[in-house]
Parts: C-alpha cells; sequence; structure tokens
C-alpha cells in the first residue's frame, strides 16, 4: 500500500451576529489564542457539515452556511502541519453565543477591536472578509440609488 503525505481538509466559519459583529473563539489547547472557529472535516463529512458542525462545538450555536468566503493552501498557514481550510460565512440560527469543546473564551467583535494577535492566518481572512463585506456593501448601495 503507497503512503502518502496529502494536505489535511479544514473549514473555519466567520459567524456574523447582528450586524457588524462576528465571533471568536480564544483557543483551549495549543497553540493558544484567538481564532476564528474551525477545524478538520471528518471522513464521509462535506465541507458544509463540517462548518455547521464545527461552530455547534465550539460556540454552542446553531448556524447556517450563507456563502463561502474564500480556500486557503499556504502550506505554512498552521504550525502543526499542512491544511487546507475553506472559509464559510454563517448566520446564527440559534442559541446563545457560549465557549464550548477546545474553546475556552468566545467574545464577539467588529473590525475595529479585533484582537491583535490572531492564530494561524485568521488575521488575513478577516482582512479579506471585511474588505469583501465593504465591496458588497457599496454595491447595495449603488443599487439602491
Amino acid at each position: 500500500m503507497d503512503f502518502y503525505l496529502n494536505p489535511i481538509p479544514t473549514v473555519d466559519i466567520i459567524i456574523e451576529m447582528d450586524t457588524d459583529k462576528i465571533i471568536l473563539i480564544k483557543r483551549k489547547n495549543e497553540p493558544k489564542g484567538w481564532a476564528i472557529p474551525g477545524g478538520f472535516v471528518d471522513y464521509g463529512e462535506s465541507l458544509e457539515e463540517a462548518a455547521v458542525r464545527e461552530a455547534k462545538e465550539e460556540t454552542s450555536l446553531d448556524v447556517a452556511v450563507v456563502e463561502q468566503l474564500h480556500t486557503y493552501s499556504d502550506p505554512d498557514r498552521d504550525p502543526r502541519q499542512h491544511t487546507i481550510s475553506t472559509v464559510y460565512v454563517a448566520s446564527v440560527l440559534g442559541g446563545i453565543p457560549e465557549a464550548a469543546d477546545d474553546a475556552s473564551e468566545i467574545g464577539l467583535f467588529n473590525e475595529d477591536n479585533i484582537p491583535e494577535k490572531l492564530m494561524f492566518d485568521h488575521e488575513m481572512i478577516l482582512r479579506d472578509y471585511f474588505r469583501y463585506k465593504k465591496c458588497i456593501s457599496k454595491d447595495t448601495d449603488k443599487m439602491v440609488s
């Protein structure tokens, strides 16, 4: 049997709360720090199913995937191993935000108060997300005018 070293698929979920806030978690396990909720895709699970499951496990919230933002694949994005993360934007269906599973804390943030140091490549992901949201807002304003 051949053995291949392949990247590991993961998902990250930008959970939108209210109009301008998102949820971040503080990781309980190494590497520790503030991060976008997410994790590894289980065998037999779609990326979207993994996103919904990880959101529930880490934030106690039921979410609906709204759209896919981007896929991030830098081999050095995670110091533990080569991962490829597909990032989703999700809305809350129900529940109360509560740290669970491998999250020790949970917080609501907007673009102006994101923690200074984020895990992995999450600073870049959130920069992309906020830039994308601004572009959508400008396009919506043009359509309404």
